[in-house]
């Protein structure tokens, strides 16, 4: 087993309905790869720029919005830390930085659908991706396969998307998601 990345929603009962996790078209049509997950953690393991971010750079898009979602807290995190402390000031501390963070998130789907529409049009122009990031010593993407054919889709569900297959599914679920009402979107690790 490995770690796998999840998009959350605000209204998850609409969204990930039970007819939603029994529909292996839709989840073929929405699933993020264990390498898109790999791809936004390695801000946390290398020493240079990220790929995610020398993406952004290659193709003129800020990227942030990306790594700010994987900060939103959720109720299962903020119970935890809530359990750890000590005074009620503590308690207080921490509802009020979870409130803050979620507020600089709400409302995000917009935001997110629209840099994922420009990074997609702008990297369905570059042929050679691959040869444009550097090189890495910590190599956990194999860059090489995973960010080329970038117009094709060669994987199967979550199984072996490359990069432009993870970035169209992900961009349909925020669009199914909408469409149920969603407004704020993250990221879940587990």
């Amino acid at each position: 087993m490995g770690l796998d990345i999840h998009i959350g929603v605000n209204n998850n009962d609409e969204v990930y309905s039970h007819e939603y996790h029994g529909n292996d078209e839709l989840f073929n049509l929405h699933s993020l790869s264990r390498t898109f997950c790999n791809l936004m953690c390695r801000q946390h393991v290398i020493g240079h720029l990220p790929e995610l971010d020398q993406v952004g750079k290659i193709a003129g898009v800020d990227i942030s919005i990306f790594y700010d979602m994987e900060g939103y807290p959720e109720d299962f995190d903020i119970e935890e830390h809530l359990a750890s402390a000590e005074t009620e000031a503590e308690k207080q501390s921490i509802l009020e930085n979870v409130q803050e963070i979620r507020n600089t998130l709400e409302g995000n789907i917009d935001l997110v659908i629209s840099t994922l529409n420009q990074l997609i049009s702008k990297l369905n122009g570059i042929d050679n991706l691959p040869s444009l990031l550097l090189p890495t010593d910590f190599e956990t993407l194999d860059s090489k396969n995973y960010f080329s054919d970038f117009t094709k889709d060669i994987g199967e569900g979550y199984i072996g998307n490359n990069f432009g297959q993870d970035l169209r599914n992900f961009k349909r679920f925020l669009e199914y998601a909408k469409e149920r009402g969603t407004k704020t979107v993250w990221f879940s690790y587990g």
